[in-house]
């Protein structure tokens, strides 16, 4: 299985058998001014919903994507066989901005491609919080989940809105980034710069980029990981598979976007003291993406239990130690 983002393949097929998606809805935000003074015109979100918000509205829980994740593809993630059981809750499944379905560059009339303006994960989240308060009405939710990126949101949402929710669970991000993801992603952005069918951002037709691709993959897994599961013969095969064209892949622009936001990400030093919520944390102990070690020591700062994954995935811990994520997450929202 070739290991793409955003995705889809590596992380839905393993799971329960594909079932129809809840509808797509959207939420106009209308201009939304973003921290740097910069403003996004006609940004709406994205969300899908899962069940039935209870009577005392106390069952929402809000689940926060990977790096231009979707909201079709994260709702493959969940359920009895997934990340968290759904049963009895309430989930908003959220597209946030810049993946392709909310306001991004791929798909904004009037700032298309790179006339979008530059946001950051706290636009993000303010753009979320809009979504959750205006739109769907919800003053409290019982609990903030997400993964990678949307994890990274989430550490973000409790020094934002701390007493928003009573349990935050951010699987595989960080509070801030370290020097190693800083290495890492300005590597994945030379490498799109660099590919002469990006066109520094004015293409007309959605680039391969084979090499960033195939940089991510060599980090998606660990070194164990991928010598146990590709013989030295199959390299060639396994590379091919990476790199190879695919239709469902996110728009460059909205990747690189998203990148910038994830780049300039912290939190800040005083933000233990802000947190309210009771927090679990859960990273892979050799995550080559987003580095574990700052969740771990702010999971020490404010006390958080945590589950850390020993096992050879890395980052796709998500897809190989499902069951293990599901069980401490479940514990967690109870």
């Amino acid at each position: 299985m070739s290991i793409r983002i955003p995705l889809a393949l590596a992380l839905a097929l393993p799971l329960a058998a594909a079932a129809e998606p809840p509808p797509q809805q959207f939420a106009d935000l209308g201009d939304v001014r973003l921290e740097s003074g910069a403003v996004i015109k006609d940004c709406k979100l994205g969300y899908r919903t899962i069940g039935t918000l209870n009577a005392a509205r106390s069952n929402a829980v809000v689940f926060l994507p990977w790096h231009t994740g979707k909201s079709v593809e994260a709702v493959s993630l969940l359920g009895p066989k997934g990340l968290f059981n759904t049963a009895g809750r309430y989930v908003i499944v959220v597209d946030a901005i810049g993946n392709g379905v909310a306001c991004s560059p791929s798909n904004s009339a009037a700032q298309h491609g790179t006339a979008f303006p530059a946001f950051t994960v706290r636009d993000m989240v303010e753009s979320e919080y809009r979504l959750l308060t205006e739109k769907l009405g919800l003053k409290h939710i019982h609990a903030m989940v997400g993964y990678s990126m949307g994890a990274t949101q989430t550490f973000q949402w409790m020094v934002s809105h701390p007493g928003y929710m009573d349990v935050a669970v951010p699987i595989a991000g960080t509070p801030r980034q370290t020097s190693y993801d800083l290495l890492f992603w300005r590597t994945e952005e030379a490498a799109m710069l660099a590919d002469p069918d990006y066109a520094n951002g004015e293409y007309k037709q959605n680039p391969k980029l084979p090499l960033y691709h195939q940089i991510f993959s060599l980090n998606f897994d660990t070194p164990a990981y991928r010598a146990a599961q590709t013989k030295p013969a199959e390299v060639d095969k396994f590379i091919a598979e990476t790199v190879a064209e695919d239709p469902d892949a996110a728009d460059a622009n909205d990747m690189r976007w998203q990148m910038r936001a994830f780049l300039t990400q912290d939190i800040g030093d005083d933000a233990a003291g802000k947190v309210k919520a009771r927090v679990h944390i859960i990273n892979p102990r050799q995550d080559l993406i987003v580095n574990p070690a700052p969740a771990l020591a702010f999971a020490r700062r404010i006390r958080a239990t945590t589950t850390v994954l020993e096992g050879d995935c890395g980052h796709s811990a998500v897809v190989c130690a499902t069951a293990q994520i599901r069980a401490a997450v479940d514990r967690a929202l109870k």
